[in-house]
């Protein structure tokens, strides 16, 4: 297959690292030339990578061109390619809807929308794709598994749990910054909070268990954990974060 990315930003360098990874790929990936140093650091790096001396030279040259690009510059870049009307498109673009840029492009090209994440770097992204479609469902299970959405509300819905990233990591950094605060060292409460929240992460995603179910098990009754989840909640924690999901779907949905 061959892949055009116009866009060559974080996103493009992960799925390149994760589809060149091992030389073995069956890939050929035309890279654009919006962000030379990232698109260069590529083609040095894999054989299969060319980067190309225009927008347009990689949707000329790709079966699958791949759309990387911000929202807010989309439309511009998208209305000044010639597409054929022999060409898959996959839109990477955040909250632009498929019929948008199917009015962009000009034809009634199949186009199909990917949440990947930077873990299909080292192909262990899932990643929501809709509607489903059996060839961008094999490139994604090569950068770890595609989950493929029935109607684009199953869509929406994953995408906005895809914005919980930022918090994750916000959490990590509370902690460790009230840790050092009341006297351990940092890179103490650093390490001892990424192994924790890492282990955790394990057990939440081998065994199925209902996140209730293993809040439970991992919460001795009346104990520490018990305590900051009770009060987490009591201060407003829950629905501050049920409120802010709720924010972000409205602006998913525009």
């Amino acid at each position: 297959m061959r892949l055009g990315f116009i866009g060559a930003g974080t996103m493009t360098a992960a799925m390149v690292e994760g589809l060149c990874a091992g030389g073995q790929s069956g890939f050929e990936v035309l890279l654009s030339p919006r962000g030379a140093v990232v698109a260069a650091d590529l083609a040095r790096r894999f054989p299969e990578v060319t980067v190309a001396a225009s927008n347009q030279m990689v949707v000329d040259g790709c079966d699958l061109v791949v759309l990387a690009i911000r929202p807010q510059v989309a439309e511009e870049v998208v209305r000044d390619l010639a597409f054929r009307p022999d060409q898959k498109v996959l839109s990477l673009i955040a909250a632009t809807r498929i019929e948008w840029v199917r009015d962009w492009i000009g034809l009634d090209l199949p186009i199909t929308r990917a949440i990947p994440l930077p873990f299909v770097a080292n192909r262990k992204g899932v990643t929501p794709i809709y509607p489903p479609d059996r060839e961008i469902a094999g490139l994604f299970a090569t950068l770890g598994s595609a989950v493929e959405c029935q109607t684009i509300q199953e869509f929406d819905l994953l995408a906005v749990g895809s914005a919980l990233m930022g918090s994750y990591f916000g959490i990590l950094e509370t902690a460790q910054d009230w840790l050092v605060e009341q006297g351990l060292p940092e890179p103490a409460a650093r390490a001892y909070l990424a192994g924790l929240f890492a282990n955790l992460g394990g057990v939440a995603e081998s065994g199925g268990t209902a996140f209730a179910d293993l809040r439970q098990e991992y919460s001795t009754k009346g104990g520490l954990n018990e305590q900051i989840f009770r009060v987490f909640g009591e201060e407003g924690g829950a629905r501050a974060l049920q409120t802010a999901l709720a924010q972000v779907l409205a602006r998913v949905r525009g």
